[in-house]
């Protein structure tokens, strides 16, 4: 009886070690393992990478329309909140999509230290709740620029993104604030 359960466990071991030194199906098995984790990091990766590029581009494009305030040039053409929208799309169209996503505000200010940038101007259900207005001041005014874009995430793995609100949307923000040119 000893005899029949040390044949067994012997069996069992010459089993697992041939087991073990089978290599066959080796790679499809680790490469299996780790697909997912290394698909999940690139996509996260590229949604991020993404995120910056777009941010970045906001930021320039708010920094370029606002000069125009700043020169005057705005003022000059008598231009309102539609066409300082398209001016702002004309400069960041490749990457937005200017429609209910973009948020626009221009206002005069009395003083830097006058500027109040406490919250978003987004309600709790994840809407632009404003007031937004367009007042790019005259010649010697301090004026702040701010636009806000909610910017669609793809990659939405087990809530694990950097989404702001509802409907896997981040928040974008670029703001920029000046003294205009003493213009006439």
């Amino acid at each position: 009886m000893i005899q029949a359960i040390g044949d067994r466990v012997r069996g069992l071991r010459r089993l697992a070690l041939s087991f073990g030194r089978q290599s066959s199906g080796a790679t499809a098995v680790e490469f299996g393992l780790i697909a997912a984790p290394f698909f999940f990091l690139i996509m996260a990766i590229i949604e991020t990478a993404m995120v910056f590029w777009a941010s970045q581009m906001l930021e320039s494009g708010v920094e370029q329309a606002g000069r125009q305030i700043r020169t005057g040039q705005v003022q000059a053409q008598g231009m309102d909140a539609a066409g300082f929208r398209s001016l702002l799309c004309d400069r960041i169209g490749v990457l937005f999509d200017c429609d209910g996503r973009l948020a626009i505000d221009v206002r005069r200010v009395d003083n830097f230290s006058s500027v109040d940038f406490s919250r978003p101007p987004i309600d709790d259900e994840g809407n632009f709740s404003g007031p937004f207005g367009f007042n790019p001041g005259v010649g010697s005014e301090t004026v702040t620029v701010r636009v806000f874009y909610r910017w669609p995430l793809f990659f939405n793995f087990v809530q694990l993104t950097e989404a702001d609100f509802q409907g896997n949307q981040r928040l974008l923000a670029a703001t920029t604030a000046f003294r205009n040119e003493p213009f006439q």
